[in-house]
């Protein structure tokens, strides 16, 4: 365990007390499992970060977290838990920074919570997800993010077990489901769109002991999210839609099969609302409410008061039908603004992501002198860059077809799913 400045010096070791903030540095395992539960019980925030974070990156991120501790090996992860309570109630979240590509991540911070909050943020997930004593849970995703770790604690603290394969490949996690019959698996559209294209190859493992699979991170693929519903138990695949920040909504697939491309209803004991520009707000529980550790400004340009509690936003954009369904534009940071007409790229990738032989894309602006921004899209697929324009000309207006294509064999993307769109319009 060293001091949160320079990570080559060694400092005394010390048990972190109430209110401290650990960050941890060292793969996903069990142990580090165990560890985040052990300081969720005492009362102390751990901030799970990528390890392979460069130094520079590692400071750079910390330098508005304050951590008390930054724990970077096995062993001192061995040596702390050690020296913890036995994993019970969570008095708190762990401190999840924002994904960090817009500007400096931040941390996420819920604050010590009373017993009756604590047994509220517990008994939320397990009353959604219905976690059992009889659950496993199968890791996909690296579990220094929110969604894969949430469903661990959640199935651990409701007397479950988790698999861990390690990093994710198509190959292990075929072996794990059939060794181990997982229940519950939480997974990304490029998860999933990696096992179906392995099980092409080797076959459909049996899926049968699969009660609950969510994904969420990224738009998904219709045919992806078709093949999801065909191969897995009727009434096992869900979506969600939630951020660092918080959890909105929560949608059966055969929710989405009648409203395609809803994300689903507000989440209970949750109200959702738009603005007339589509701005997205979520009004949340007590339990479930945050702030922007060490950023006060940045905490109060995302929250407000209504008539039903304090809400807050991320910024993104979309529309609430009749019966509370809600569907997503995108980000206001991902709008293009091109020849003064507002182009959310998420609406233009549903749209030519259906193009036969697209099989991933992304949509992105970059400065144009004569539009202010031009509408691009990369892609990966095999079409024909004619075919693709003529189908952008059928189904989309003028403004949000793409003038420029980009063709690759994969698209730059986090962990989580998510692309790197700065990465594609460059500096």
């Amino acid at each position: 365990m060293r001091t949160p400045g320079p990570y080559c010096d060694p400092v005394e070791k010390r048990v972190p007390t109430e209110g401290d903030r650990v960050a941890l540095l060292v793969p996903g395992s069990h142990a580090y499992l165990d560890a985040v539960l052990r300081l969720l019980t005492a009362g102390v925030f751990p901030i799970p970060l990528d390890p392979r974070l460069t130094t520079a990156e590692r400071e750079r991120i910390l330098a508005g977290l304050d951590p008390t501790l930054v724990v970077d090996t096995e062993d001192d992860l061995a040596a702390l838990a050690a020296a913890l309570p036995a994993p019970g109630l969570p008095r708190g979240r762990p401190m999840h920074c924002t994904s960090g590509t817009t500007g400096t991540p931040k941390g996420v911070y819920s604050g010590l919570l009373d017993e009756a909050s604590a047994e509220a943020l517990v008994a939320e997930e397990r009353e959604l997800w219905d976690f059992r004593p009889d659950d496993v849970n199968l890791v996909l995703s690296p579990l220094y993010h929110s969604a894969p770790l949430r469903f661990a604690t959640g199935t651990v603290l409701a007397g479950g077990r988790v698999v861990i394969p390690g990093p994710f490949d198509p190959a292990a996690v075929t072996a794990a489901i059939t060794a181990e019959r997982p229940t519950s698996m939480f997974c990304v559209p490029t998860h999933l769109q990696r096992l179906f294209a392995h099980w092409d190859d080797v076959g459909v493992p049996d899926l049968s002991s699969f009660r609950l699979v969510a994904h969420a991170g990224a738009p998904c693929p219709n045919d992806v999210k078709r093949l999801l519903i065909e191969l897995f138990p009727p009434s096992s695949t869900w979506e969600f839609y939630g951020s660092t920040e918080g959890q909105f909504t929560a949608c059966r697939s055969e929710e989405w099969l009648e409203r395609p491309g809803t994300v689903g209803r507000a989440r209970p004991g949750r109200l959702m609302t738009a603005d007339p520009d589509g701005t997205l707000w979520c009004v949340v529980p007590e339990h479930a409410r945050f702030t922007y550790y060490g950023d006060p400004e940045k905490t109060a340009a995302a929250w407000r008061e209504t008539p039903e509690g304090p809400a807050f936003t991320v910024g993104d954009h979309g529309r609430i039908d009749a019966d509370g369904y809600v569907y997503l534009d995108g980000r206001r940071e991902d709008l293009i603004i091109s020849g003064g007409v507002n182009v959310y790229p998420a609406e233009v990738e549903q749209v030519l992501g259906a193009c036969p032989g697209v099989t991933d894309i992304a949509v992105y602006g970059v400065p144009d002198p004569a539009w202010g921004q031009r509408v691009c899209a990369a892609v990966v697929g095999e079409v024909d860059e004619a075919d693709l324009a003529s189908y952008a000309r059928s189904h989309l207006a003028p403004p949000k077809r793409p003038k420029t294509y980009d063709f690759r064999d994969d698209l730059p993307r986090t962990l989580t799913g998510k692309v790197r769109r700065t990465e594609l319009a460059g500096p």
